[in-house]
């Protein structure tokens, strides 16, 4: 959905002052044909053999060939009949000659990443050293929970290897992308983006050369068009062989600069300007792209047909007045001419991929953006089409790899939705009484959604229902955010003062685009989960079609619409009342509840009202705030994070998000150190006091008192990891009592039932059993506390084995109802109603 916002000039271009466009005849569709064959062409032969892409160029020319020879052979029998004929076969034999440089451009690309010496060392998991020149810009993994920890942080560089030398092997020449891993050294967080912002691996800019010393390994999970991929260890920092090119140190500098004006906004201007000017996203957190992905505003944070067809609007005015007298851009108010404005035009064509890097998106962003506004600058809607069609073709045979693009899909089929489809539909809501410029946006919005749906539920196996609305509103918003962060792009060499000046005004609108996503993302009924594969899409598609096709008939109802509208409301919002009645969720009364956020620990105790005190965050901030919003839990008076595993901690910024904390308490073991970094970041960040907590501790929030059973204060001869740290928490929530083991193992476990506290945990009515059920319990505990229920909190499908046969087992044989959230969901503890003891648990 990359080139939505050109709607708003294509739909300005069929008013009364411009050619409509069935007053020009049926549109053009010679051109469609050829650019189809050239990307179906180009996806099947990039995996295929030499031999067959041989093949199929030979047999495409022949054929070609043959068609039009034979077309001036044709008997003039009915001349009507006969130009028919030839020029079906002109159309064919185009065709035709199209898929054959196709499958030849896509032949020797594919070639690239299965011939040479590169494919070779990969399969061996060799050494070598190699000089690769890097072909786009330096980025880093986004942090991720793996097991208990954080999988380190590394730098990615796309690059082509020039030259390969192995020991006792001469040196090869060759070419071959590929995709360097740059490990992250002796760093002190290495799972920490921040701490690696300064990397000089980060500083390197396009057509650098380098020399590295890799070991080199077969390119998995959707490397295809990488030969393989290069770990180099990162401590001694990049060996230029060259630097980088004259017109990519200017680029480098207009970024450098922009950053630098942008350096002092808040964190959300800070990190979109850079992304919506230049498509630098280093700055974007995961959370805020989860909430532009949530509501597929996601083509905002990418250089886009969108960004250049702002700038060239600035430059022509409007589209469907370019060649008028009374056109109104800034090009003829200062008195240039339409030819002198043509060249302007592209200049500032070879200025936009120059700065925003010549990679296959930014160019393909240039082609759609100047190709629609050139075709809309004429004011002839005919050429829309073969203006698309042309862009297709040109940059498939460019770049094959467009062809298993699923953003070349979207962008393609966005434009194609707004060329085409947007001003009927801009036309009809005007013709039942909808302001013109209403109606252009709405048109917009829902045809980019209509079409691009499907193939956006493939890939995240989600349907947003906000994003038509959110498109909407940051629409307004981003036309003057691109504008002025162009404008501080080009001021901040000269006059940085200056720059940051309008950086500053350009942060209102990207703050508001920010506002937007993360307001959409938040309603509990943002979007559904939806089948991610193409049945799921053909699916999605027909009831698109049944939407529409009933929609239309709805229009003609004022009241029936409103109505919808109202139901779609309420399935957004999902105002809690509502919710609980038809849900159930959360249940009245509930004292605890286990969140479902996979391979990790996150409960929540009620304290009355909209409080709640959370023990552990999980893995994922996403998945944590979600519960607790669907709990209504708004204040927190304590965070227990039990230990510093990722599993545990990585999810606290979730439960800090718009939500009243009083305060966190951890273990007194600080290990791993990069978690306690990262829980210390977040702390700071919201203003939030850390403590440690110790054995003997007793709290109250409302009718909920704790006793802190474990770590002792001084330290205990069995605490040797993180686990043993494991905050132990005896819980009394109204006439419930709950044991929380966080994740102790078997000789922490048995220390504790010969410790003072002992006494007090016999016959709980609830058991957190410790370390997600794995294998590792102390029989000794397990008797000593008789649960009547057992919780257990485990990752569907996870690697571990959690819970273990034998902890299951154990548990029933004592008497303990056993539930778990990899199979149940989110469970929720109630006392039951009929009193003595009863327990009814919900599941979610």
């Amino acid at each position: 959905m990359s080139t939505r916002t050109a709607v708003v000039h294509d739909v300005r271009a069929s008013r009364p002052a411009t050619s409509h466009p069935r007053k020009e005849g049926p549109t053009d569709l010679r051109l469609v044909p050829p650019a189809l064959a050239v990307w179906a062409t180009a996806a099947v032969m990039l995996h295929a053999s030499p031999g067959w892409a041989v093949a199929v160029v030979i047999a495409s020319v022949l054929v070609a060939a043959v068609l039009l020879t034979a077309r001036g052979r044709l008997p003039p029998v009915r001349r009507g009949s006969t130009a028919r004929a030839r020029v079906t076969a002109h159309a064919v034999a185009a065709t035709l000659l199209c898929a054959a440089a196709a499958a030849a451009s896509a032949g020797l690309h594919g070639a690239d990443v299965r011939r040479g010496p590169v494919p070779e060392l990969a399969r061996e998991y060799a050494r070598a050293v190699a000089e690769v020149e890097v072909t786009a810009d330096p980025r880093l993994t986004r942090p991720r929970v793996s097991g208990n920890h954080m999988a380190p942080v590394s730098v990615l560089i796309e690059a082509d290897v020039r030259r390969v030398e192995r020991a006792g092997a001469a040196t090869r020449t060759t070419r071959a992308p590929v995709l360097l891993m740059i490990a992250p050294g002796d760093r002190k967080d290495p799972a920490s983006s921040a701490g690696h912002q300064d990397s000089p691996w980060l500083a390197l800019l396009p057509s650098t050369r380098l020399r590295v010393e890799a070991r080199f390994a077969p390119a998995m999970d959707g490397g295809d068009r990488f030969a393989a991929v290069l770990r180099v260890d990162g401590r001694d920092g990049p060996r230029a062989v060259a630097g980088p090119s004259a017109p990519q140190r200017l680029a480098g500098r207009l970024r450098g600069g922009l950053r630098e004006a942008t350096e002092d906004l808040s964190e959300d201007a800070r990190a979109l300007l850079p992304g919506l000017v230049v498509g630098d996203i280093s700055r974007v957190t995961p959370e805020l792209d989860q909430a532009f992905h949530e509501t597929d505003l996601t083509h905002t944070l990418a250089v886009s047909g969108s960004n250049f067809t702002i700038l060239l609007a600035l430059l022509l005015g409007p589209p469907g007045l370019a060649q008028r007298a009374e056109r109104r851009g800034l090009a003829p108010r200062v008195g240039i001419s339409l030819r002198t404005t043509a060249v302007l035009g592209a200049a500032l064509s070879l200025a936009f991929v120059v700065v925003c890097r010549p990679d296959p998106s930014v160019l393909r962003a240039a082609a759609c953006g100047s190709v629609a506004l050139l075709a809309l600058a004429t004011g002839r809607r005919r050429s829309l089409i073969p203006a698309l069609a042309t862009a297709v073709l040109l940059l498939v045979l460019y770049d094959p790899w467009l062809a298993r693009s699923y953003g070349f899909l979207l962008s393609v089929l966005a434009t194609g939705a707004l060329l085409t489809v947007a001003p009927r539909w801009s036309e009809g809501l005007r013709r039942r009484g909808v302001p013109p410029r209403l109606a252009e946006a709405l048109a917009a919005a829902g045809a980019a959604q209509a079409l691009c749906a499907p193939v956006v539920a493939v890939l995240s196996a989600r349907v947003s229902l906000v994003a038509i609305p959110c498109n909407l509103l940051a629409e307004a918003a981003l036309a003057p955010a691109t504008v002025l962060g162009f404008l501080a792009l080009a001021t901040a060499p000269v006059a940085m003062p200056l720059a940051k000046a309008v950086a500053w005004c350009a942060s209102w609108p990207a703050e508001w685009i920010a506002q937007v996503a993360r307001t959409g993302a938040a309603l509990p009924g943002s979007g559904v989960d939806w089948p991610g594969s193409w049945a799921g899409a053909a699916a999605l598609g027909a009831v698109t079609l049944v939407v529409l096709l009933v929609g239309r008939r709805l229009l003609r109802h004022p009241w029936w619409c409103a109505a919808c509208a109202l139901l779609l409301a309420l399935l957004v919002v999902q105002p809690r009342p509502l919710t609980r009645a038809v849900t159930g969720w959360p249940p009245p009364g509930w004292r605890i509840v286990m969140c479902d956020v996979g391979q990790g620990d996150a409960l929540v105790l009620a304290a009355g009202g909209n409080t709640g005190v959370v023990v552990d965050a999980g893995p994922d901030p996403l998945l944590v705030d979600d519960c607790l919003r669907s709990l209504g839990v708004t204040r927190v008076p304590l965070v227990v994070l039990t230990h510093f595993h990722a599993d545990h901690v990585a999810g606290l910024t979730g439960v800090l998000r718009g939500r009243e904390v009083g305060g966190i308490g951890t273990t007194a073991l600080e290990e791993p150190a990069d978690q306690v970094a990262a829980v210390r970041r977040a702390a700071a960040a919201a203003g939030v006091p850390l403590t440690r907590v110790a054995a003997g501790e007793r709290r109250r929030a409302g009718d909920l008192t704790w006793e802190v059973l474990w770590p002792p204060p001084g330290g205990h001869p069995v605490v040797e990891g993180p686990n043993d740290a494991s905050v132990a928490l005896l819980v009394r929530n109204g006439s419930l009592r709950l044991l929380l083991l966080g994740d102790l193992e078997p000789p922490a476990q048995r220390a504790l039932t010969r410790s003072p506290a002992a006494r007090d945990l016999a016959g709980v009515d609830v058991l957190k059993v410790a370390h997600h059920g794995s294998a590792y319990q102390d029989p000794g505990l397990v008797r000593l506390a008789a649960p009547r229920l057992a919780l257990i909190s485990a990752g569907e499908d996870n690697t571990y084995g959690h819970p273990a046969p034998s902890t299951l087992a154990a548990l029933r044989a004592g008497g303990a109802e056993v539930l778990r959230t990899d199979r149940d969901g989110a469970l929720a503890v109630v006392p039951g109603a009929g009193g003595d003891g009863e327990l009814e648990v919900a599941r979610h």
